[in-house]
């Protein structure tokens, strides 16, 4: 079996405990018991690969609470791991005896419990405080009885405890970011907007970190102000052998449970507590990282035309992120208002990819006087437009505007990519072909018929500051060409050929008639 192969067969078994396990608990409310018990699996691997270091001669499952090792190596475990579990609390031995613990609720609560709380007063603390919260054993979705929550806990730990991920330092890091990142995609693509709203396809991510990347041999950290999941970030990860990350990756997002799936997916893609930093609040009203260095690279897919507070606040006018363009967006969307936080954030040889409701690239009033400051202080790469239905839970077709500090030129490029999609069940997707076509293009900034187009910025302020593609690019005509000469020759011949078949009919007609009169 190929490795593809494999892949598919996880992604299918994974998926049919979730279906399986959940009963009458509507999908996207139960997918945190199958999110939760995937996550703490890899952490209890994780841990014994790292406390047994490859010695064959160590068996840390074996070992008992109070052995006088454990004392030796917790300081140090935590300090390098950022949690501790003790063998007692480890997957492997829950899950083996799961169907007979009339306790199994109350265990993994203290149990989830007692990692969070081993990383008090260490570094990792505000890493690791919290990654259980949404894992309630005492839930009522579980069952009404303590009996039905345990049959159905039970359940969940013997699904994921029979599912192979094969030696865990050849590749189960892979394999089980995948199978996290597959059964998010899945819970989004089938809770419509409840579950879309903070995942962006891997496709599609995949393109905006090589938009934000691009070029940049190496990035002192990576952001996203409206982290979600961390699906953007992630794609940045799987760029870590062509780019050096140098600090890491930071967030923020302000819904707690997709707070703790973003912490969550940056440990089970090996990307340890000293190298990530995801914060949980309100970007826009409580922004962190504010004192910090500026970014190299910012990725962001964040919520489409949300409220925000807006001008009724009116020390924001004054926020050195928002001061600048002398206005703020309006209070009933506030797509802009990510936007110049973005650019506020930016370095100076950095570049930002975001992905924007189109409206807010025509439409007049204050997101025109924003696009004002943006193209007249030159800080409008490219505007991409991209197909439709292409996102969980909506079929709009987005842009995504790319940010850069750093331009050599005064011209902004457009790319019409609204054709470059392969058709699918339920969703459009973009294909790697589509994404190198995309790249090529954006690297290029070539003049390409219907595909791109590069303005100089003096001509998008004659156009009232227009930065939608389809202002720039000319929507190619696939309507069949005919052909007027050929077209009359052809019905000349089919008017002969009714002509002669009529006359035919006609001989037919007067001999059949014929035939008849002379009976």
């Amino acid at each position: 079996m190929t490795s593809t192969q494999q892949r598919a067969e996880l992604q299918r078994q994974i998926w049919q405990i979730a279906n399986d396990v959940r009963g009458s608990v509507d999908g996207w409310d139960f997918k945190q018991y199958v999110l939760g018990t995937l996550f703490y699996r890899f952490i209890s691997e994780n841990f014994i690969n790292y406390i047994e270091g490859d010695d064959e001669s160590i068996d840390y499952s074996s070992f008992a609470d109070d052995d006088g090792r454990i004392e030796l190596i917790k300081d140090d475990a935590i300090k390098t791991k950022g949690y501790f579990i003790y063998p007692s609390q480890l997957f492997t031995t829950i899950a083996a005896n799961a169907h007979k613990n009339d306790n199994l609720n109350t265990d993994l609560a203290a149990i989830f419990a007692d990692i969070e709380n081993s990383a008090n007063g260490y570094p990792s603390e505000s890493d690791i405080k919290g990654l259980f919260a949404d894992f309630d054993t005492t839930s009522n979705r579980l069952g009404n009885t303590v009996a039905d929550k345990n049959t159905r806990l039970a359940k969940v730990l013997k699904g994921v405890e029979k599912l192979s991920f094969n030696k865990f330092a050849d590749n189960q890091i892979d394999l089980f970011g995948d199978a996290y990142e597959f059964l998010i995609s899945n819970y989004a693509a089938n809770a419509g907007k409840s579950g879309g709203e903070f995942f962006t396809p891997q496709n599609v991510s995949k393109l905006i970190a090589q938009l934000a990347m691009h070029k940049q041999e190496t990035v002192n950290k990576i952001y996203d102000p409206a982290a979600g999941s961390g699906s953007l970030l992630l794609q940045a990860k799987k760029h870590f052998d062509a780019h050096i990350i140098e600090e890491g990756f930071f967030g923020q997002e302000i819904n707690h449970t997709t707070y703790n799936l973003a912490r969550m997916n940056m440990f089970l893609h090996n990307i340890n507590y000293d190298k990530f930093n995801i914060t949980l609040g309100n970007t826009l009203l409580n922004p962190h990282f504010g004192d910090d260095k500026p970014f190299d690279a910012i990725v962001s897919n964040p919520p489409y035309s949300v409220k925000w507070i807006g001008g009724d606040d009116p020390t924001l006018i004054n926020d050195e992120r928002f001061a600048p363009a002398g206005v703020l967006a309006p209070k009933s969307k506030a797509d802009f208002a990510f936007v110049l936080h973005v650019l506020s954030y930016l370095s100076s040889k950095g570049r930002a990819a975001i992905v924007c409701f189109p409206g807010i690239f025509y439409r007049g009033g204050a997101e025109k006087k924003i696009r004002e400051y943006l193209v007249d202080n030159n800080y409008v790469e490219t505007v991409i437009s991209l197909a439709s239905n292409l996102f969980f839970g909506t079929s709009i077709a987005v842009n995504i505007l790319v940010l850069s500090k750093h331009k050599t030129d005064s011209k902004t490029q457009f790319i019409n990519a609204s054709k470059l999609f392969k058709s699918e069940t339920n969703t459009n997707v973009l294909t790697d072909e589509h994404i190198t076509q995309i790249m090529q293009l954006f690297d290029s900034k070539e003049n390409t018929d219907y595909l791109a187009a590069s303005i100089d910025n003096s001509a998008i302020a004659d156009n009232d500051y227009n930065l939608s593609v389809s202002a720039y690019i000319e929507a190619e005509d696939t309507r069949e060409v005919i052909d007027i000469d050929t077209l009359n020759a052809e019905l000349k011949t089919t008017v002969a050929k009714i002509d002669q078949l009529r006359k035919d009919i006609d001989v037919i007609v007067a001999e059949i008639e014929g035939s008849e009169s002379q009976a």
